[in-house]
């Protein structure tokens, strides 16, 4: 009887070893949510190769474009090189309007774009269509302290929210606006009856109405010429996408009123989402909080630099020391377009540091 109770506890003890060995298997580890970083590039490397084509509507020698390309760096570095980001840059694809049209609409030849970050409003996104309010921050310190508070965490979900087919993966800015001209802008009054570039949103429509200018539709691709050719007298960017897209050759005067940041985020459609790993979205994810931070300390630097060159190169740059009458003017917009969403915006105003 002792011998057989012997044989059995041996037993019993061979079992629980194994099991004890086994829990070191992959089949046991945990799920991963997809939230998480993996656990290694070892591993992830070792995941399906992807290629994800990445649109952008500027050069790389942008901020957006330096974005780009340490977004591009960061992945494939994270991953091991089990994903690829294939950077499409200068317009390419088309427009922010067209590539965000192809996308919602079903085409799977563009995985991911980066886009102004109020572009989805003409889609339904209420939300985002309040970072597009003229005149709510007051400087970078005010963007930052939305971008990286919890609250622009649901604004990236919006769209899943909402059921377009992408996701917001990061946030960052390329500067604030301002106005540009192919004749001299000392003040407010200056814009009166100029035809000015817009987009056809309706948020800037109405800001450059109550400015005094007759909004004029055309589009990115077109702007140079018409502004060479009188088509429009006036337009907008943020100063390196002024510069970068040679504005200053047939529109040299720019006035620095800052009317809205030109505040931008990065989408991925649902279809390239599935094409990845649990490991790899979280490697993109990871990348996207790590590239946010890198447009943060970027962007300030790179745009002083390049306002120094235009005044070198002989630009009229005129400052707005007191943009009070500019926000005045546009109170009508910005009433219209927030008060079904009073609070929220409230909420973006107190982030003021």
């Amino acid at each position: 009887m002792k011998k057989l109770f012997s044989i059995l506890l041996a037993c019993v003890m061979i079992l629980g070893l194994a099991a004890c060995g086994g829990g070191n298997s992959g089949d046991s580890a945990p799920a991963d949510s997809g939230n998480s970083a993996p656990a290694g590039t070892s591993d992830v490397a070792s995941d399906p190769a992807v290629t994800l084509v990445y649109a952008e509507v500027n050069p790389l020698d942008t901020i957006v474009g330096k974005t780009a390309s340490e977004f591009k760096r960061l992945v494939e570095e994270k991953s091991g090189g089990s994903i690829t980001i294939d950077v499409r840059d200068s317009g390419v694809l088309g427009s922010e309007n067209d590539v965000l049209d192809a996308i919602v609409g079903g085409d799977d030849s563009i995985d991911m774009s980066r886009i102004s970050a109020f572009a989805l409003t003409s889609y339904g996104a209420k939300k985002s269509m309040l970072l597009s309010i003229p005149y709510t921050f007051e400087n970078r310190d005010h963007w930052w302290a939305f971008a990286n508070s919890d609250l622009a965490q649901e604004f990236l979900n919006e769209p899943q929210e909402i059921g377009l087919p992408l996701r917001g993966i990061f946030y960052g800015e390329e500067g604030f606006r301002h106005f540009f001209a192919n004749k001299p802008i000392n003040g407010i009054e200056d814009l009166d009856g100029l035809k000015i570039r817009v987009s056809n949103d309706p948020i800037m429509n109405g800001m450059v109405e109550g400015l005094g200018g007759s909004p004029t539709v055309v589009s990115f691709g077109e702007l140079y010429s018409a502004l060479n050719t009188g088509v429009c007298d006036a337009a907008e960017q943020p100063i390196a996408n002024y510069k970068s897209n040679a504005f200053p050759e047939v529109a040299n005067n720019l006035i620095l009123d800052g009317h809205t940041l030109g505040a931008i985020q990065c989408v991925i459609t649902d279809t390239a989402w599935a094409k990845l790993t649990p490991a790899q979205q979280a490697v993109i994810l990871e990348a996207g909080k790590e590239v946010q931070a890198f447009n943060q300390q970027l962007s300030q630097s790179a745009e002083d630099e390049v306002l120094q060159q235009l005044k070198d190169e002989g630009c009229n740059v005129v400052d707005v020391p007191d943009k009070k009458p500019w926000q005045d003017a546009c109170a009508k917009v910005i009433s219209d377009n927030t008060s079904d969403q009073a609070e929220l915006y409230q909420q973006l105003l107190d982030m003021k540091p």
